[in-house]
């Protein structure tokens, strides 16, 4: 009995120890593998939306001089980034065969011309012929016969188309002379256009031969100080935004890698002539840009971003808190349903800004338009104790890193969960 006695004591002890061990173990055990919450706290501020593009610098306008005429180069007057004025001269063509063209055309001007008196003086001898015959026709039939006075009228008419022939043969004569004297000035190369020569495609001593088709001797960009253009492409789904960034004159801003100064522009046009690849369809989108300093020059790729909305003192959430998406033991019973989908309509947090084009290949119009009006109904998550209670909110615009919040009951500064704090080696066990 008394070892019984003896053994029920040590076995009592060995409880009241074993329990009052337990307990601090458990609360340890319990906070260290308690969860830490990341979070994000709800802001007020500014908004803008964007959309980016890459494009390339191009001039406004490419101003290709070619020649007319073929012919050795014997002068260059012109090089490489020049700026010219209109009608200043480039370069010279061997100008010899066509000066002998125009002096032969003068010489047989001059022919034509002198053949002019020729031609009037024997009509107008016909013509006194004509009227000494019929003269003496009055007087007497018999003095001269039918046949005659034939031979006579018949030889004025001959004479009177001479002199028009001569006459029109004076204007060809002058048409092949203009026509010489403009081939000679083709000879002298000049700028149509004030500008900046990009581009130069001949050397002294070269033989341009323009027989088949107008050779490329320069290509000047006017106004390259003015203005220069950014030719870039926007998908089809990005273009209605662009459009109203158009209309409502948002600036564009892009950068080049030549220079780490931010460049602005404006949205100039918006061209029709879609490009498809790879079953994607973009539009050309035309920037223009002032260019002062000529620090933007043809065939430079930008990296370019359209402001195409902008909101002003909204509350707005991180998007990492859209982004996030909870286990369900870890949410409160009463919000479960809503990670099955079972309570809204809306996508799940996790499923932002998501490619939903493969499921809405089997949607009707009606559906897929009511799915894009609740693309905006989300849920987010605050953290309440060691559960989570989803917020139900409705977004709006969004910068890449933060979303307008439309409607919710989410004042500012609170935090919101984004994920779970890791736990860093090191860290107490």
């Amino acid at each position: 009995m008394r070892t019984l006695l003896k053994y029920l004591i040590i076995l009592a002890v060995i409880a009241g120890l074993g329990t009052a061990v337990y307990w601090p173990i458990s609360r340890y055990l319990a906070e260290r593998n308690k969860i830490v919450w990341r979070t994000a706290k709800v802001e007020e501020g500014k908004i803008i939306a964007v959309v980016n593009s890459t494009g390339t610098i191009k001039p406004k306008l490419q101003v290709t001089v070619g020649s007319f005429v073929s012919g050795p180069i014997t002068e260059l007057h012109c090089e490489f980034n020049q700026e010219v004025k209109k009608d200043d001269l480039l370069a010279k063509i061997d100008p010899r065969i066509y000066e002998a063209n125009v002096s032969r055309d003068k010489a047989v001007l001059a022919n034509r011309k002198a053949d002019i008196p020729r031609v009037q003086a024997q009509l107008q001898q016909a013509i006194n012929d004509e009227k000494r015959a019929i003269a003496l026709r009055q007087e007497d039939k018999t003095f001269i016969a039918q046949a005659e006075m034939d031979k006579f009228m018949f030889t004025r008419l001959s004479l009177e188309a001479q002199l028009k022939v001569a006459e029109t043969g004076i204007d060809q004569a002058e048409a092949t002379l203009d026509l010489s004297e403009l081939n000679l000035g083709y000879t002298e190369i000049k700028s149509p256009v004030d500008g900046i020569v990009i581009d130069r495609k001949i050397d002294p001593g070269q033989t341009l031969a323009a027989a088949f088709q107008t050779p490329e001797l320069f290509i000047i960009a006017p106004d390259m100080r003015q203005e220069m253009h950014v030719h870039a492409s926007v998908d089809e789904a990005d273009i209605g935004k662009i459009h109203m960034a158009q209309e409502k004159k948002y600036p564009v801003t892009f950068v080049v890698d030549a220079y780490d100064d931010l460049f602005s522009g404006h949205v100039q046009e918006i061209r029709l002539s879609s490009t498809t690849l790879q079953n994607v369809v973009t539009y050309p989108v035309i920037v223009g840009a002032p260019n002062p300093e000529l620090k933007l020059l043809p065939g430079m790729t930008a990296t370019i971003s359209f402001q195409v909305d902008e909101r002003s003192n909204v509350r707005k959430l991180p998007n990492t808190a859209l982004r996030f998406y909870p286990d369900a033991w870890n949410v409160r019973p009463e919000d479960q349903p809503i990670l099955e989908g079972m309570a809204s309509n809306q996508p799940k947090s996790g499923e932002e800004f998501a490619d939903d084009s493969s499921s809405t290949i089997t949607q009707s119009a009606i559906e897929q338009a009511e799915l894009r009006k609740k693309r905006g109904y989300r849920h987010v998550w605050v953290a309440e104790g060691q559960k989570l209670r989803a917020i139900p909110v409705t977004t709006g615009l969004s910068d890449g890193k933060f979303t307008e919040i439309v409607e919710g009951d989410i004042p500012v500064g609170m935090e919101l969960v984004t994920g779970i704090q890791p736990r860093f080696q090191g860290q107490a066990r």
